[in-house]
């Protein structure tokens, strides 16, 4: 620990997204009674919310299926960097799968960039945008070459890429990779403006509104937690996390991880851009405009949902690489975030599986989801209106590469192990437990957690998840239980924070 860290930080406090504490609350009403539209989106995220924007300006009927308030998920916890540079990806994917969909992957992410742009400046939308470049930057020898490369293949597809050896941030580099022409922006700003026009165009959007059921081959009946139901003849899955289990078998497909934020007030001024490391541990930089002036925000230290302890350290981690470059003020706000990473690192956006026509995805973003779900509204647009999209091969769910296959069985075992790991797991018969401090331990035959706020009361719940029944583990960073096998996040009551789990865990 360093001579401010926690002085500086009220831990005590429950972590706070800056991009929630600076908008106004929704209140959008609970479905209460059946009703038939052309399309029912679940998931009133980034996603959810540019698909019905644009789904509505086709003239079709649309309605919004949201399990708490819209845009209060991942994407109110982002980096909210709108950028075409995703890491490395552009050579991989042409040594993966060929220079054709690299370049369809690095037009959809180009195009929507300009897209986003245009509609802010067409709308005249005040959500703090502006034009920076992007770059992402190694410390290592070993990277130094697959910098270069990939700005050989992004220079190759149209996107002003160039490769230089100093940052204007104070970080001594071996090389930097640099994206001209890319944004940053307030998510939320913008989002809630579009959520008005999806209303003012005659559309629905609903929130306390959780998807139980989805039944039928088309029209589909999707029904929600009070019974109530939506029939449409097209449904996008646009809840982060697929909740509906089978189609697809998106569960053994994708993987959660979790990386923090703090929001640091300096005495330096930001020089501008936006800035990744290619190597690990994570540190992404970009500055934060706020009512009280400029901000940086840091972001990274990711690990696998449900896995590691001490998480509060992640926090700690970051406040001491912002210190490292800054005189720090203050941190005056702290979060994490969850991101699902498709097998290739490609998203899955399209037709859910082949069998299902008219039942769409938009999942698997790998913390690049400002662009790639404004790719996601674009593609689901044109396959339900126009029935194909430039862009669909790269990003079509049904895909197989080799590097999927050998994720595939890792990934897949993993789950395994942390199944049967977490079965087997020893308990503690009466456990000591401080306020602040959680432990599992037996309840008159349940395995259950044990969770002591600090009014000194206990909150118990069954730990097993009741998505596909593995053990989830204490999260001290945000103090939720969280599943390792596939992400789902409760609370220390059992309510869900995070799919895909339907159903709350079980109070004891």
């Amino acid at each position: 620990m360093n001579q401010h860290g926690f002085a500086k930080f009220p831990f005590e406090t429950s972590p706070k997204s800056f991009w929630i504490a600076s908008t106004p609350k929704t209140d959008y009403p609970t479905l209460n009674e059946d009703m038939q539209v052309d399309v029912a989106i679940i998931g009133g995220g980034m996603v959810g919310i540019s698909s019905a924007y644009l789904l509505s300006e086709e003239g079709l009927k649309v309605a919004v299926l949201e399990a708490d308030r819209i845009l209060l998920g991942t994407t109110a916890h982002t980096t909210a960097k709108l950028t075409s540079q995703h890491g490395l990806i552009y050579d991989q994917i042409k040594r993966q799968m060929g220079p054709e969909k690299a370049r369809q992957y690095a037009e959809a992410n180009e195009t929507a960039i300009k897209f986003v742009a245009h509609l802010i400046e067409e709308k005249k939308i005040e959500c703090d945008f502006s034009w920076q470049s992007a770059y992402v930057y190694t410390q290592s020898d070993d990277y130094i070459q697959k910098l270069q490369d990939e700005q050989a293949v992004a220079a190759e597809l149209g996107i002003k890429a160039f490769y230089q050896t100093e940052l204007a941030i104070p970080i001594p580099i071996k090389g930097a990779l640099r994206f001209d022409d890319q944004a940053q922006f307030h998510p939320r700003k913008y989002l809630l403006t579009l959520a008005k026009m999806i209303e003012e165009k005659g559309n629905k959007i609903f929130e306390q509104s959780r998807v139980v059921d989805l039944q039928g081959e088309g029209p589909y009946s999707v029904f929600t937690h009070n019974g109530k139901k939506v029939t449409a003849r097209f449904v996008i899955m646009a809840s982060h996390y697929p909740c509906h289990n089978f189609p697809g078998l998106y569960f053994t497909r994708l993987y959660t991880e979790r990386a923090y934020a703090v929001v640091a007030k300096a005495k330096e001024s930001f020089p501008g851009g936006m800035y990744i490391n290619a190597e690990t541990p994570t540190r992404s930089l970009r500055s934060l405009p706020t009512e009280d002036g400029e901000r940086i925000l840091i972001v990274g230290e990711k690990h696998k949902t449900g896995h590691g302890q001490n998480l509060t350290q992640h926090y700690q981690n970051l406040i001491d690489f912002a210190e490292e470059l800054f005189t720090v003020e203050e941190f005056s706000y702290r979060w994490s975030t969850q991101d699902c990473t498709s097998m290739d690192d490609i998203p899955y956006i399209g037709q859910m599986t082949s069998d299902r026509p008219n039942l769409y995805i938009a999942s698997g973003f790998r913390k690049w989801g400002m662009t790639n779900s404004t790719v996601s509204g674009m593609i689901l647009r044109d396959l339900i209106v126009k029935g194909e999209s430039p862009w669909q091969e790269v990003y079509h769910p049904s895909r197989f590469t080799s590097s999927s296959a050998v994720n595939f069985i890792v990934q897949n075992a993993d789950v395994g192990i942390n199944f049967i790991s977490g079965k087997l797991k020893s308990i503690e018969d009466t456990p000591s437990v401080e306020r602040g401090e959680a432990k599992v331990t037996d309840v008159k035959g349940h395995r259950a957690g044990v969770y002591k706020d600090y009014h000194n009361e206990f909150h118990i719940v069954d730990t097993t998840c009741t998505h596909m029944g593995c053990e989830v583990q204490w999260n001290d960073a945000e103090n939720s239980w969280d599943c390792p096998c596939h992400g789902s996040r409760f609370t220390v009551d059992g309510k869900i924070v995070e799919g895909p789990a339907m159903k709350e865990l079980e109070k004891l």
